[in-house]
């Protein structure tokens, strides 16, 4: 170094600096720091300092990052330290000082890129390295653009586990997802994901990583396999050829620790809920507060359409057609929450970010952030992608029925709406929380009349100025003339469990003023959760004559043995009804869905856990089941609870009765703690079950 300046080594103090900025269950040693925020090291020097004042004149901090730092393009910046640190910008105030050491506290400006720093001290012409730490975004700082004024949202969405939704709009069902964002080599992964993605858009300014944006849609690209060569391979089919079945993964660790080990090449595989969970951990790990949301019935690929249509054959049974645009049953995306400094401010807050391939008219293939505020107003200019955000729940599907001679004739009855009941966690605790008013406004209301007209006309002058040569109709779709003859209605629980017998009720009305010929089929079909169908399970048909103001009550059983081989992962059925008016040969059509729930898998806790003392959790099976569950295995993790994932076999569970699992713990961390268990075998795939232990600290 220097004259009389001789460096001996550099306290990080990891510990204390971690706990200041809410890193420590990311490292306890690297240091991790939050921009907008202050840092403290401890500079030790080899021989006495007795002039310190006239060697801190000489003295400078440096701080660089990126493959090529420069001062030029912003990635590598010098500045002194003084008695009074600069907090907008770069800049260092001595703490403390004696003969042999300096206490220095470093600000970070709360717009600096975030990534891995090296932390260098420069005296008179030398350089010495004092060493590495790691800059990430700043909910707790004010200044940062994704601040987040609550403590609690900021515990839920930085530092908290997660849970997804999923099965119907009227059966709400849960599974646990580890966001893994705290393992420590998560967030060096993160980096290789940012690096990974900015080279295949040769973007090489490391200075885009200060704008959340940048970051958002750098993410969403890598996840998206449309996107150059993504972290999953996407399939909806469920043909799952050498790879992991969606259903099947546990968390982002081994998702994201299988890219890197295939040198970052995409893992199979991965559907919508998959591809959100993992956005959210890497966001979360890299201090972007996010969710991921969950909503059903929505209309996919209808590139900003307000309406969509579904076929069916004359027995009630949904056709696959060429055409990608159909309506999932459930969707999964996410909302990150940050400033929108590019926007007006009325759209800061929560952004809709769906990593999940669209078909686009332009852009890339995946969608947002895109202000939540602006896709509940209608204001489907707004960048990122507001208009296919507002068309993907708010858009009509109208039925057709595809008949014998390939002629298409509208179903009376069977218009259904998108984008209900949208679900995510709440705040602090396991339970599902609706946020539809976020985008929506009530059905029916005045509000809800106005957005949708102006949305519609903003969407139809997008069309007549776009450059396409196939334009597709977006105009208010209207009521068809219904003749108010004949009424159709299904009624079914709306969740079963696995091995009941599905019990539909139908009910039919003749509202005209005569006697009424007509021919009703019932169905049950399979299908994936994209709307895809899987197979006809069932089917069964009447003939009756309906007097005037007639009703005709119906009971129908669907066996358990009808649909237990051809169920698809996502265990959904949808269950119709096709009624034709024999004499005027107008169809009318109902159709409902249900989810069909695997058997209880329970977990129990002793009342008192106490940090590092052994502990024994309780899971329990019950087989509903007539035949023995075979080859039962089940994997349990929980972070804080039991290192990585352990493996029980369980053998066979015989018909009606319950196993029991001891599973031994020590845990290893305090506060609330998950304990997530998977169970496979033979007639199961994706049962998965969890439960939350607050652990009293030692």
């Amino acid at each position: 170094m220097g004259q009389g300046l001789s460096i001996k080594k550099c306290d990080f103090k990891i510990t204390m600096n971690n706990n200041n900025h809410h890193t420590e269950e990311i490292s306890t040693e690297r240091l991790m720091v939050r921009r907008g925020q202050p840092f403290t090291i401890t500079v030790s020097f080899s021989a006495p300092i007795h002039s310190y004042l006239q060697q801190l004149k000489r003295t400078l901090l440096i701080v660089q990052t990126g493959s090529h730092p420069s001062k030029a393009d912003g990635t590598q910046t010098e500045f002194p330290i003084s008695s009074l640190g600069d907090q907008k910008q770069w800049s260092a105030a001595l703490e403390e000082q004696d003969p042999c050491f300096w206490t220095i506290c470093v600000n970070t400006p709360a717009n600096a890129p975030i990534g891995q720093y090296a932390l260098l001290l420069h005296a008179s012409k030398s350089y010495h390295l004092l060493g590495n730490f790691t800059l990430l975004f700043n909910p707790w700082c004010q200044d940062d653009e994704v601040f987040l004024a609550n403590e609690a949202q900021r515990q839920e969405y930085i530092l908290n586990e997660g849970v997804i939704y999923w099965g119907t709009e009227n059966a709400v069902l849960t599974q646990p997802w580890d966001f893994s964002q705290f393992e420590e080599d998560i967030v060096d992964i993160c980096f290789t994901l940012l690096d990974v993605g900015e080279r295949h858009q040769r973007d090489k300014d490391h200075t885009q990583r200060k704008n959340p944006i940048h970051i958002c849609r750098t993410v969403a690209a890598m996840l998206n396999c449309d996107e150059f060569r993504g972290i999953l391979t996407e399939c909806g089919t469920g043909q799952y050829y050498n790879g992991t079945p969606p259903s099947k993964w546990l968390g982002s660790g081994p998702i994201l620790w299988q890219w890197v080990a295939m040198q970052c090449k995409p893992v199979r595989y991965g559907q919508c809920w998959v591809l959100a969970a993992v956005m959210c951990s890497v966001l979360r790990c890299l201090g972007i507060p996010t969710r991921v949301v969950t909503g059903f019935t929505w209309a996919h690929n209808t590139n900003s359409s307000l309406s969509v249509d579904e076929y069916y054959d004359e027995d009630g049974t949904l056709l696959t057609q060429d055409k990608s645009a159909r309506v999932w049953t459930f969707h999964v995306w996410n909302e990150c929450w940050m400033a929108r400094a590019d926007l007006l401010p009325e759209y800061s807050g929560w952004q809709a970010l769906d990593a999940t391939c669209q078909e686009k008219s332009k852009g890339p293939s995946f969608c947002g952030p895109a202000p939540v505020q602006a896709i509940k107003e209608g204001d489907t200019e707004v960048d990122y992608d507001v208009c296919y955000f507002f068309a993907a729940i708010n858009a009509n599907c109208q039925v057709w029925i595809q008949k014998a001679d390939d002629t298409l004739k509208p179903a009376l009855g069977g218009t259904k709406y998108t984008g209900n009941n949208i679900s995510t966690k709440s705040v602090g605790s396991e339970r599902c929380e609706d946020i539809t008013h976020n985008y929506k406004y009530p059905e029916g209301s005045l509000q809800e009349k106005e957005v949708l007209d102006k949305a519609y006309r903003k969407i139809k002058k997008l069309e007549t100025t776009s450059s396409r040569s196939e334009t597709q109709s977006s105009s208010i779709p209207t009521a068809l003339e219904e003749p108010v003859n004949l009424f159709i209605h299904l009624q079914s629980k709306s969740s079963l469990l696995l091995g009941q017998d599905i019990l539909l009720s139908i009910a039919v009305f003749n509202h005209s003023g005569k006697e009424k010929a007509t021919h009703l089929v019932v169905g049950a079909q399979s299908l994936h959760y994209n709307g895809v169908p899987i197979t006809q399970l069932w089917k069964e048909e009447f003939h009756f004559i309906l007097k005037s103001n007639e009703a005709n009550n119906l009971q129908v059983f669907v066996p358990y043995s009808r649909y237990r081989n051809e169920l698809g992962e996502n265990h959904l059925l949808r269950l119709t009804g096709m009624l034709r008016d024999e004499d005027s040969f107008y169809l009318y059509f109902a159709q409902e869905e249900i989810s069909i729930c695997h058997p209880p898998l329970t977990t129990e806790f002793p009342e008192n856990t106490v940090q590092y003392q052994p502990s024994t959790a309780k899971i329990s099976l019950l087989n509903p089941l007539t035949k023995p569950l075979e080859k039962c295995v089940i994997m349990v993790a929980g972070r804080g609870l039991i290192y990585r994932q352990r493996k029980y076999r369980l053998g066979s569970v015989q018909p009606k009765s319950i196993q029991q699992l001891q599973i031994p713990f020590t845990p290893t961390q305090a506060g609330p703690r998950r304990l997530t268990a998977h169970l496979t075998c033979l007639q199961l795939q994706n049962l998965k079950s969890y439960k939350t232990i607050d652990i009293a600290a030692a």
